[in-house]
């Protein structure tokens, strides 16, 4: 059985968890504050940060401890060769060697650059302040901060509307890792209220797509008390 450690609000875990989905893999999830710096957690990754994956298949570390997979991208990747592998056609990378570089490149592209640019600063000021608050720690939402992300945002929809004009899907003909990953990313900005959907109709038309898949439904089924989603995050033809 494979166990994922993840917030509800990370993109970076929602990314692996449209994976799991969408490869029909049944999972258990434990909701994890990287925050608060557990030492049960520390000991699975030392850096604190989510998604962790704990697969039942990997034998036990040297110490005895479960071994333990961190950062988005490379669990995606061990469930590619794990699980993807045997999918033929449901298979979220392509064969093609060039056309599966084009693919990392994306996810590296919404799991890091777009992480870096707009989630540290809507998410970390919005999401988490609110909810560190709750836990006697966090603070004030930096304005400052909001407004670059906001302006961070604007560039990488740009880029998105290029991506999905010229192309079927994101990275090419068909779904792939690229898409999870993109549509990831918007999907905690998009809980927020934070993308103007009716000035971006090619990027909206691609996300509803990505949005009504069955893999799709328990990031909708997200929320957060006292922090509720924008009235349309639900609404598959928003």
């Amino acid at each position: 059985m494979i166990q994922l450690y993840h917030h509800p609000m990370s993109g970076a875990s929602r990314y692996i968890r449209l994976i799991l989905g969408e490869y029909g893999v049944a999972a258990e999830f434990s909701e994890e504050k990287p925050w608060l710096r557990r030492e049960e957690f520390l000991a699975l990754n030392p850096a604190g940060t989510v998604p962790v994956m704990v697969d039942d298949a990997v034998s036990a570390s040297h110490d005895g401890t479960a071994s333990a997979i961190a950062g988005a991208v490379v669990i995606g990747e061990y469930l590619d060769e794990t699980v993807g592998a045997m999918m033929r056609d449901r298979r979220l990378l392509p064969e093609n060697s060039s056309s599966r570089a084009e693919v990392r490149r994306l996810v590296e592209w919404f799991i890091h650059k777009f992480e870096a640019e707009v989630g540290r600063y809507l998410v970390q000021e919005r999401v988490w302040k609110h909810l560190m608050r709750s836990d006697g720690s966090g603070g004030s939402p930096d304005s400052a901060a909001i407004r670059a992300g906001r302006n961070n945002l604007k560039s990488h929809l740009r880029y998105l509307d290029w991506l999905v004009q010229s192309r079927n899907w994101l990275a090419g003909s068909r779904l792939s890792l690229a898409d999870l990953a993109a549509a990831s990313a918007l999907s905690v900005p998009d809980y927020l209220g934070e993308i103007p959907w009716d000035s971006e109709p090619a990027v909206r038309d691609w996300y509803a797509r990505v949005k009504s898949r069955p893999s799709f439904r328990p990031i909708l089924a997200d929320k957060l008390a006292g922090l509720p989603p924008a009235s349309h995050y639900v609404d598959l033809d928003f």
